[in-house]
């Protein structure tokens, strides 16, 4: 199996589970079980936005791209992922930058307001 990423500026959040070739995007099911070898699915043919391009089998392994979501400023990892290749099933580790931390007001000092 080989998982291409196409990295967008996107505020939404991914998660993939895998499970065979059964994969959750975001808490829905798409069953690729059935993809017999040297088919394809065209792009826009299976109803989920974070499937970009087709999806293929080829040589017994199935071929897709995600879009991979990331804020303003990605790192290169985030910005240029390499591909995944053979996942195993469960939680599909995406490429990620952390998030920023916001500081927490009852933490910050108060202004001295009396000069």
């Amino acid at each position: 199996m080989i998982i291409d990423l196409s990295p967008q500026r996107r505020d939404d959040l991914l998660t993939v589970t895998k499970a065979g070739d059964v994969f959750t995007i975001n808490g829905v099911a798409f069953d690729f079980s059935s993809l017999p070898d040297g088919a394809t699915i065209p792009a826009g043919e299976v109803p989920c936005e974070w499937l970009v391009g087709p999806v293929e089998r080829i040589a017994g392994e199935l071929h897709l791209t995600l879009i991979l979501p990331h804020g303003p400023s990605p790192s290169q990892t985030v910005a240029f992922p390499l591909p995944i290749i053979d996942p195993p099933d469960g939680v599909i580790a995406l490429p990620a930058d952390p998030q920023p931390s916001i500081p927490d007001p009852a933490e910050e000092e108060p202004a001295n307001v009396d000069g």
